[in-house]
């Protein structure tokens, strides 16, 4: 057995390098067909693959050098599968393939941005989601390409989520306006198609200030499921299609998940139409139930070990299958056998890491100014061959959103951190998701105040508890972590001895005019509205205070953001620059909002690495 060596916190030498965080492939989502066949989507080093399996069979590329991904919003939403094809979104453009090989093939004009496509019963058509010149719509096309894409409902700003009755003369979708995101109000929506280019349609649910989300019709055509908003709840709400009575399946705290993109499912059928599977959120915790139609009993779904699911589909044996992790397992592609048995289709990782530098986050909680209870997850230091004595430095994370969280994933950034000897501290400040809706909605009108009060909250408690030196705390994050990085040190230079932004927001007045379309009215509910809210935006928009700002600061930024432009970190930079405050500051060539090529990621982790031996520990 090794025996540890004393070495100072942050200097420990460490198996997690810059250039293992760049190697990690992302599963964005993963679908099952009819006769069995998995179909996943994975990416690496800015690669998009979309993948299948079946049987034993080994897995293959489907579209191999096509650059998989639904381009509205934030993406989503980039494939779907039925009866032996997959339909994709590339470029602009929709794309058919067989699930067991030949030529993808194009079946739509290249304009506009596209996402959310779904396979009609009979497989002659395909509905998706459409984006031209800022206009969304629901829309249609023939898929032997025979016709242009009609428009099937529009009008409003957004659109996701669309699905086919079994019968294929129908269809539901989601759809909202501004101001709204889709988690603070949109409709529920049916509509019977009169022919191959007319829908007439009909609000069923949902509206300004209520949220609905992912309609499932039942394979036997009889019903559809959703989830919806009901008070700090969310409820699983059953409609019976032929008399359009609703009716409460399920309730729990968080059901809803924050759509930030297209194509996310936490909701499937049976394939008996008997009952429906549903993540349920606590605490940032995801586990599987089952209920039944008939008596209303809900059964926990065996998924141990895993502690964070997402993307659930059902098949026509029974299987399900899923994207599954816990803070020890990084992300894979797992089947449910209808025996219970799970079986692993994909790894994100070699998972190489030794167990001695994984670990479950603690969860802690601390006091806000206003007595309300913040909570975090805590990633102590962790090696087999090193200790040091006293307290750490800390790195605190802000997650971006702000409508987002920290869970009970793998988080290969934390163990980065703790193997080398920081403590390591995930900051679900209110606003965040996965506590409930009030928790959620704590925020509004008050980013760049309560984010920056619960992160400096959470930097005393590591003090207080003995989990951190309070002399020795970094603040980090991103896009709306980045915003309250920035505010943090303007307004808590005291508690944060440094600073990490990437393409953080710095000017809440820029932020409404350069931002893409799906986040530009955001800033009504997280701050106000102008002209009234006019102080609100000078007071806490980091560019016009941040003379204040004399810690060490490092920035990093794509080049070809869209959501957060690079003007933003370009006028934090100037002013750092005219201060002489100590500060990096890398601008990546091809990089949007948030990193994907393996050189980049490599570079960014290095960089802070540094960083911090430079600034932080000394």
């Amino acid at each position: 057995m090794a025996v540890s060596q004393s070495k100072p916190f942050g200097l420990w030498p460490s198996p997690i390098s810059p250039e293992f965080m760049s190697g990690a492939i992302r599963l964005e989502d993963v679908q099952i067909d009819e006769d069995g066949t998995v179909v996943w989507l994975e990416s690496a080093d800015g690669k998009t693959q979309l993948m299948a399996q079946s049987g034993i069979d080994a897995p293959r590329s489907l579209a191999p050098g096509f650059k998989v991904g639904g381009s509205v919003g934030y993406g989503g939403g980039d494939f779907t599968i039925r009866g032996g094809k997959a339909v994709f979104a590339s470029k602009n453009r929709l794309y058919s393939v067989g699930l067991m090989g030949g030529q993808p093939t194009p079946f739509t004009p290249e304009f506009g941005e596209m996402a959310s496509p779904v396979i009609s019963p009979n497989g002659q058509y395909a509905l998706f989601i459409s984006s031209i010149d800022r206009a969304d719509c629901l829309a249609m096309v023939k898929m032997d390409g025979s016709k242009w894409p009609v428009k099937l409902a529009s009008g409003a700003d957004f659109y996701m989520q669309p699905v086919w009755h079994p019968n294929g003369n129908a269809v539901a979708w989601i759809e909202w306006d501004h101001p709204n995101m889709p988690w603070d109000g949109c409709r529920l929506m049916l509509g019977e198609l009169v022919d191959d280019s007319n829908l007439r349609y009909q609000q069923i649910d949902g509206g300004p200030a209520e949220a609905v989300f992912q309609p499932v019709f039942s394979p036997d055509g009889h019903y559809l499921v959703y989830a919806r908003a009901d008070g700090n709840d969310d409820v699983l709400i059953l409609l019976d299609l032929e008399t359009l009575q609703k009716r409460t399946l399920a309730k729990g705290k968080c059901l809803i998940e924050p759509a930030w993109i297209q194509g996310l499912r936490s909701i499937a059928w049976d394939p008996g139409s008997t009952s429906v599977y549903y993540l349920v959120n606590t605490n940032n915790k995801r586990s599987l139930e089952r209920i039944s139609l008939a008596t209303g009993q809900v059964t926990a779904t065996n998924v141990a070990p895993y502690s964070w699911i997402k993307q659930i589909d059902c098949a026509k044996d029974g299987s399900l299958v899923f994207i599954a992790a816990n803070p020890q397992t990084p992300d894979r592609v797992v089947k449910l056998n209808p025996n219970g048995s799970l079986q692993v289709l994909k790894r994100s990782t070699p998972e190489n890491i030794p167990d001695d530098y994984l670990q479950d986050p603690q969860p802690i909680e601390w006091k806000a100014p206003d007595g309300s209870v913040v909570h975090g997850l805590y990633y102590a230091p962790r090696s087999p061959h090193f200790t040091s004595p006293g307290l750490p430095p800390a790195v605190i994370s802000i997650h971006g959103g702000p409508t987002s969280a920290r869970v009970w994933e793998h988080n290969s950034q934390s163990i980065f951190f703790t193997s080398r000897g920081f403590a390591y501290l995930e900051v679900n400040h209110r606003g965040s998701s996965g506590y409930g809706r009030d928790y959620m909605y704590s925020l509004r009108k008050n980013w760049g105040k309560l984010d920056v009060e619960d992160a400096a909250g959470g930097a005393a408690a590591l003090g207080e508890l003995g989990l951190a030196d309070k002399g020795r705390i970094a603040i980090m994050g991103g896009s709306a972590g980045g915003y309250t990085v920035l505010n943090s040190l303007i307004h808590y230079p005291a508690i944060f001895k440094v600073g990490i932004n990437f393409y953080g927001v710095a000017n809440l007045f820029d932020f409404l005019i350069g931002t893409h379309k799906f986040e530009e009215r955001y800033n009504d509910s997280l701050v106000g509205t102008l002209p009234e809210a006019a102080e609100k935006f000078k007071a806490w928009s980091p560019i016009f205070h941040a003379d204040k700002i004399t810690n060490p600061v490092a920035i990093f930024q794509g080049e070809i953001d869209k959501v957060v432009p690079r003007d933003h970190s370009d006028q934090i930079v100037t002013v750092l620059k005219t201060n002489h405050v100590p500060h990096i500051y890398r601008l990546y060539e091809g990089e949007g909002h948030g990193f994907r090529k393996a050189q980049t990621i490599a570079d960014f982790y290095n960089n802070i690495n540094q960083f911090l031996l430079t600034y932080l520990l000394f």
